[in-house]
């Protein structure tokens, strides 16, 4: 892992870069003596893991935390002195907390812990872009199956096994024969990823595979009902006249 070691005091920082030293699976990049050189650094510089020193001059080591964004820093170690920091040093989502000053088997846990955390974040990274390559677009510009997240797997749902989409909350739910699968998009995000000759956005939060459909019946007040081949209803929103003329054979 490549490091940053931020403490505003020289002796410190050389104590424990003479620690890691020891330690061939982290490498310092960087030292720092102050909360804005830090974030700079991090932000430039990237790093996999932070040894933060709490109280330092004019920029502490949580206003780095916040500067950076808890979600977005690196796998980060508190280097203090002082153990009343504990608790809102795991607040700021802390992989662990020295209290200076510490042996090396002590630092050697908190390295392992942040490993850990590291290997982690990789595997989501990874996971996630897998999840796109998979996904995505095949030989076509649209994408010819969905990947849903079930259970810790991934499970390929084929977009031509889709009978229609509709919005549930912060997540799209995909209607395909007997199966339900939630996925965490928006309807508009998939219609993007969607062939807009198969899909159809019939109503706000009603996406439709038009080869599904049977037949449109008119309704009350200007809007209709697509009746799928299951023999399901789904309202098409009077709104959407760009939908209706389609299905119409009008445009």
């Amino acid at each position: 892992m490549r490091a940053l070691i931020v403490d505003d005091e020289p002796l410190a920082r050389k104590a424990l870069l003479r620690l890691l030293n020891r330690d061939t699976s982290v490498l310092v990049i960087g030292e720092f003596g102050d909360g804005e050189s830090a974030v700079a650094a991090i932000r430039q510089m990237q790093p996999d893991l932070v040894f933060l020193d709490v109280q330092m001059p004019e920029m502490d080591g949580f206003r780095v935390v916040e500067s950076i964004d808890a979600a977005q820093m690196p796998a980060t170690i508190f280097v203090t002195a002082f153990d009343q920091y504990a608790i809102r040093a795991f607040d700021a989502n802390a992989v662990d907390y020295l209290l200076k000053p510490f042996a090396a088997d002590r630092l050697a846990r908190a390295v392992s812990r942040a490993h850990e955390r590291h290997q982690g974040r990789h595997d989501k990274h990874t996971a996630r872009q897998l999840f796109s390559l998979l996904g995505s677009r095949c030989s076509s510009d649209y994408a010819q199956r969905l990947a849903v997240a079930i259970g810790g797997k991934i499970v390929f749902v084929a977009v031509a096994d889709i009978d229609w989409i509709e919005a549930d909350g912060n997540y799209a739910r995909l209607h395909a024969g007997r199966r339900i699968y939630d996925v965490r998009e928006t309807l508009q995000a998939l219609m993007d990823k969607l062939d807009p000759r198969e899909f159809l956005r019939i109503h706000r939060s009603t996406i439709v595979n038009v080869p599904r459909i049977r037949e449109v019946r008119p309704w009350f007040q200007g809007s209709h009902l697509v009746v799928l081949q299951n023999g399901e209803e789904l309202r098409m929103s009077r709104y959407q006249r760009d939908a209706v003329e389609r299905l119409l054979g009008r445009s």
